[in-house]
Formats: C-alpha cells, structure tokens, sequence
C-alpha cells in the first residue's frame, strides 16, 4: 500500500504502524494518555513526519549531478546560503542552517538548482554535521571531477539549545575542503571571502 505525505512525498519504503506503535509507547513511557482528544491523532502525525524528514534514506544524491553542461570555464562557481533542516543522530532533534558550496570545474558545470537539491537529500536522514559536510564535498569531487571543492555548513543544533547545555544562539561550523581549495592557500583564501565576505573573524579548520 503507498501512503502520501503531506507534502506528496511517496512513503511505501516507510513502515508507518510501526512508527504509530513506537510513538504510543513513548506517549505512555513518560506519563501520558496516548488516547486522549489532544494526542489522538499524534501518533499518525509523527510517523508522516518522520516519513518526509528521513526520505533522504530512500534517495541517491548522486543523481541530482548526472546531468551536467560542458563549459570551458576554470573560475569559482559558488552558491551560498543554502538552508536546509536536519535531524540529529544522536538525540533525534532537528538542526538546521546553510550550507555553502564552491567548486572549481574542469569542463563540467552543473545547475546550480541540483546543489541545492544534493544538500536536502543528504540533510534528510538521521545525521551528523561533519558527515553531511564531506558526504557533500564527495559527491561534488566524484560525480563532476572538479579541480576544487569547498563546501562550508553552518549551523545551530536544537539538542545543545533547547536541552543539556542550553546555549541559544551557538552555532556550529564545519568544512571540507577538497583539491586545489586546499592546496593552493591563495584559492582558499578567495573561496571563504566569497563565502564570508566582510566576516573577517571567521576561522575555520
């Protein structure tokens, strides 16, 4: 039987029962009434929820880079403030932010709406933010075999603002740096002024 989200994403790879079941269990672990007027219809809700935020584990990225334009041009090709929302892997709490990603082609430029499709496939999945940003700067590297990768994330995560240590306002920033960004420290350079712009304070690893 195929189910439909409410944002008409396909969910016959997920296994919606079981997730109601799961979340009914919970319900009743901390002391609630799962069969209340207010959480009635929780359950169902979660699992559609769950269903589009984790679809990511039924898509391939790669795809979104097959289809590229032969084009002699050797500059930066840059697209910033990507927004994308996540899950963490760790306490199942959502992190969201943007991602930046740079490339230096070599005879390969793809459309720029297909980076943003690489990093919300890849963001809808249980994650982590190191791993979201190499898995990233992979795709690019092998899929269009540019001289130079750069892609830069940043962003704030719910499991350290609204539980544990209770920072609002930290923001966490990772980077992979791939090729001639990385070996050549005057291309570096010009790829996180693009990115940063005037933040002159910005360090990253």
């Amino acid at each position: 039987m195929s189910f439909m989200s409410d944002t008409d994403t396909p969910l016959e790879n997920v296994d919606l029962p079981r997730i109601e079941k799961a979340v009914r269990e919970i319900l009743a672990a901390v002391g609630e009434d799962p069969d209340r007027e207010g959480l009635h219809e929780t359950p169902a809700r979660i699992a559609r929820m769950y269903a589009e935020l984790f679809r990511g584990l039924h898509e391939d990225p790669r795809v979104h880079l097959k289809k590229f334009f032969t084009e002699k041009y050797d500059e930066i090709v840059l697209v910033r403030d990507i927004s994308f929302n996540s899950m963490c892997e760790h306490h199942m709490l959502p992190f969201m932010g943007k991602a930046h990603i740079g490339y230096l082609p070599d005879g390969r430029v793809v459309g720029l709406s297909k980076l943003a499709r690489v990093v919300e496939s890849v963001a809808r999945r249980p994650q982590v933010q190191e791993r979201m940003t190499e898995t990233i700067a992979n795709l690019l590297v092998e899929e269009l075999n540019a001289k130079g990768v750069a892609v830069v994330i940043e962003a704030v995560h719910t499991c350290m603002t609204v539980r544990g240590v209770r920072k609002p306002g930290s923001v966490c920033v990772t980077s992979a740096i791939k090729g001639a960004f990385r070996n050549k420290p005057s291309t570096r350079a010009e790829i996180m002024t693009l990115i940063f712009g005037d933040r002159s304070n910005t360090h990253l690893p």
